[in-house]
C-alpha cells in the first residue's frame, strides 16, 4: 500500500515507520492515524520483520493533533475511506520501539505511550497537553502514563497538561532512555537488531502478550470509555476556548462547571 504521510520500510528484519509530515512537525492528521494503523497490522502480520521502530521526520516526533485540519483526529482513527486497516502498537506480535527524537505533544505521545520500549531526545518538549485544550487525554493513556510512570506522577502530568523534557521523561519512568537527539533513532535501531537477531520470535511474542494482559485492565474497553468522554469534552465550549487560546498564546478563560455540567459515566 502507498502512503502519503508516513514512510515504511524494512531493514535489516526491523521495520521502521517514520512520520512524514516535517513541514508541520509531524502533527497528526486522521489519514496518518489511519496509515499508522495499517502500517502496525502490515509489520505484525509479516514474519520477516521483528522489530518496529517508529520515529519522526526532520526535527519532530508528532506536534499532536493538526488543529489546521480541523483540530481532532482521535474519531479517525483506522476510519479514513478506503481499505486501511487498524492494530494499536501494544497488539503488535513484535517489539515496537518509539524512537522520540524530537517534540511529542498531545496524540503525539500519547500514541507511543502504546509501543513497548520509548526512547527519547534529552532536550524533547513532551507533553499531554489536552486538559490545556479543554479536552481528555486518550488512547489508554489514563492507565499506561499510570502504569509506567506511577499514579502520583501520571496524575501530576496528565492534570497538568505541562511540557517536560525527554530528561523528566526518564526520571518520570515515561520513557527507558535519553539521548542527543542525533542518537535516538541510532539507538532505538540498535536495540532493534539485537532483538531480530538473538531473540526468538515466537518467545518474544509471548512474553509481549503476557506483559500488556498484566495490565490488568481491558484496554479496549477504557478506549471506548475514553472516547465517549472525549466525545463530550470536545462538545463543550472549553474545547473551543482551549484551541483559541492556545492559537492566540493567551491565557484560556474556561466557563465548564464541575458541580453541574459532569457528563453521565458510560
Amino acid at each position: 500500500m502507498g502512503y502519503e504521510q508516513i514512510i515504511y520500510e524494512v531493514i535489516d528484519q526491523v521495520a521502521v515507520v517514520t512520520l512524514n509530515r516535517p513541514e508541520k512537525l509531524n502533527a497528526m492528521t486522521a489519514q496518518m492515524g489511519a496509515e499508522m494503523d495499517d502500517a502496525m497490522v502490515e509489520a505484525d502480520e509479516d514474519d520477516s520483520v521483528r522489530a518496529v521502530v517508529v520515529t519522526g521526520a526532520g526535527r519532530g516526533f508528532c506536534a499532536g493533533a493538526d488543529l489546521g485540519s480541523g483540530g481532532r483526529f482521535a474519531a479517525g482513527w483506522g476510519t479514513v475511506e478506503g481499505t486501511l486497516r487498524h492494530k494499536w502498537p501494544m497488539d503488535v506480535r513484535k517489539p515496537v520501539i518509539a524512537a522520540i527524537n524530537g517534540p511529542a505533544v498531545g496524540a503525539g505521545l500519547t500514541w507511543p505511550m502504546q509501543a513497548d520500549i520509548r526512547y527519547v531526545a534529552e532536550d524533547a518538549k513532551l507533553a499531554f497537553a489536552f486538559v490545556r485544550r479543554g479536552v481528555l487525554p486518550e488512547l489508554a493513556s489514563h492507565v499506561i502514563v499510570a502504569r509506567v510512570a506511577g499514579l502520583s506522577n501520571a496524575a501530576e502530568l496528565l492534570f497538568s497538561g505541562r511540557t517536560f523534557s525527554g530528561r523528566e521523561a526518564v526520571e518520570y519512568g515515561i520513557a527507558s532512555k535519553a539521548f542527543p537527539a542525533d542518537r535516538v533513532l541510532p539507538e532505538a535501531m540498535a536495540l532493534a537488531r539485537d532483538i531480530a537477531t538473538n531473540a526468538a520470535p515466537l518467545s518474544v511474542a509471548i512474553s509481549k502478550r503476557l506483559l500488556w494482559e498484566g495490565v490488568g485492565v481491558d484496554l479496549d474497553a477504557l478506549r471506548r470509555k475514553e472516547g465517549k468522554l472525549l466525545d463530550f469534552t470536545t462538545s463543550m465550549p472549553d474545547s473551543k476556548e482551549g484551541t483559541m487560546a492556545f492559537l492566540e498564546k493567551r491565557a484560556p478563560a474556561w466557563s465548564g462547571r464541575v458541580s453541574t455540567e459532569l457528563p453521565d459515566w458510560p
